[in-house]
């Protein structure tokens, strides 16, 4: 392992993309702590803390990466460019157009990325208007966290907020592009890790409710290591479809039939489900909380952790979205296809419509078991928290995020390392490519 973290300095690019994605992060850090003009962050942070983890603050506060209990210019952090995206997809699916436009390779997608660039301005206008008529509403109720309440402050805030989120959507992609990683989600990990000192220091007092015992301590940390291992398992798991290669002429040359295996993901679809589901469940609840309207306010009330209606919403919702995005990012007729034209076949299974069908059966089983490993291990501290009373502020969604990204960044850089004829974080992955045989010996 320390021979690894050593041949990351060895190669200029990967070196310069860690070096620019940290900055980047500290960058995204230091914006989290610039106030919006005539907010008081101290009231504001006390509004946020009281209402716990659990509630719909702490999880927005969560996803912003504590930008919201300091009332910052990113105070709605990434999550506006993460429901513009849900939209989108979800409409490349049902309009004719947008998915011409997705299967028009480089250019199309490139359109698609601006269309939801556009949609998270939209998103982030409207959102930010909301958040302006609430923070409004808290002076009312006894705590002074608007300074000069009134229209300019609602329009200042509105154009401050959209503003910031369409810098952070800026860094994301500067991150994607020219850095390590996925840009969006390392921002929910830079956020919801610089969180977790916090968090430990406050599950250790107890909440303020008096210290946590040795033994809850001992389980908790248990439970911690159990569920990244688990993650960890799953994160990794695939199923090996066999695959048989026929015989081949290539020029005046013969070549053997080969036998490989197609590798199909548990999770294909990673940590985008729980995030998709977090975002469609926290909209409806920042409209209630931030309208006034009573009706809503006891409709969106439902939508709690601890609540068990939250947690089969949040399980359906996990499920399509694990689903859905696997369709997006998987399709087994082009599988079949390029399997044909190579040669391949599954043994048993007749080359084009049946293997499609075959690895689509196998394609969705798998799915479904990877869909409710994500439900439970972000529905545990909701479990725990209502029927042991443990305060677990470690979130399920929070710990899939930073497992999930850690491990995904980890993979790009070994892909960088083993290019380049290094070994990755796991040992050798086999013969080195590209190493030339020394002098005097038999090829």
């Amino acid at each position: 392992m320390a021979s690894s973290f050593a041949n990351i300095g060895k190669v200029p690019e990967l070196r310069r993309r860690i070096l620019f994605t940290l900055f980047i992060l500290a960058v995204y850090r230091i914006g989290v702590f610039i106030t919006i003009p005539g907010v008081n962050r101290v009231e504001m942070n006390h509004v946020v803390t009281k209402g716990g983890s659990g509630s719909f603050l702490g999880m927005f506060n969560m996803f912003s990466g504590g930008a919201l209990q300091q009332m910052s210019i990113f105070a709605l952090g990434i999550m506006p460019y993460v429901t513009s995206s849900i939209v989108i997809q979800l409409l490349t699916v049902v309009v004719p157009k947008l998915d011409q436009l997705n299967k028009e390779g480089e250019q199309g997608r490139r359109r698609i990325n601006q269309l939801t660039r556009y949609g998270t301005i939209l998103v982030s206008a409207v959102q930010s208007w909301f958040i302006a008529t609430y923070v409004e509403s808290l002076s009312k109720g006894g705590a002074e966290v608007v300074v000069h309440p009134g229209f300019g402050f609602r329009l200042l805030t509105m154009l401050t907020l959209t503003t910031g989120t369409t810098v952070i959507m800026w860094l994301g992609e500067l991150i994607t592009e020219q850095g390590i990683g996925n840009g969006s989600s390392l921002i929910i990990f830079a956020g919801i890790v610089a969180a977790m000192p916090d968090a430990i220091t406050r599950f250790l007092s107890g909440g303020g409710g008096g210290s946590v015992g040795g033994l809850t301590v001992l389980f908790m940390i248990i439970l911690v290591v159990a569920t990244i291992a688990a993650i960890c398992y799953f994160e990794r798991a695939h199923r090996r479809i066999p695959v048989q290669y026929t015989k081949r002429q290539v020029g005046r040359k013969m070549y053997q039939g080969a036998q490989s295996y197609l590798p199909l993901k548990i999770n294909v679809s990673g940590v985008i489900p729980p995030i998709f589901a977090s975002s469609i469940l926290m909209f409806p609840t920042q409209i209630a909380s931030m309208s006034g309207s009573r009706w809503l306010q006891e409709a969106a009330s439902v939508l709690h952790q601890a609540d068990w209606r939250y947690n089969v919403i949040f399980t359906i919702l996990v499920v399509f979205f694990a689903f859905f995005y696997t369709a997006v990012q998987f399709n087994p007729v082009d599988v079949a296809d390029n399997l044909k034209k190579s040669g391949g076949f599954i043994p048993g299974i007749r080359p084009g419509k049946n293997t499609a069908n075959y690895i689509e059966r196998v394609l969705s089983r798998i799915t479904f078991a990877g869909a409710l490993y994500l439900s439970v291990v972000c529905m545990i501290p909701a479990l725990l928290q209502k029927f042991m009373n443990v305060p677990f502020n470690f979130g399920g969604t929070g710990l899939l995020i930073v497992v999930g990204v850690a491990l995904d960044t980890v993979q790009q850089i070994e892909s960088h390392l083993i290019t380049r004829n290094y070994e990755g974080f796991s040992g050798p992955k086999g013969p080195r490519v590209g190493r030339r045989p020394a002098a005097g010996r038999p090829r």
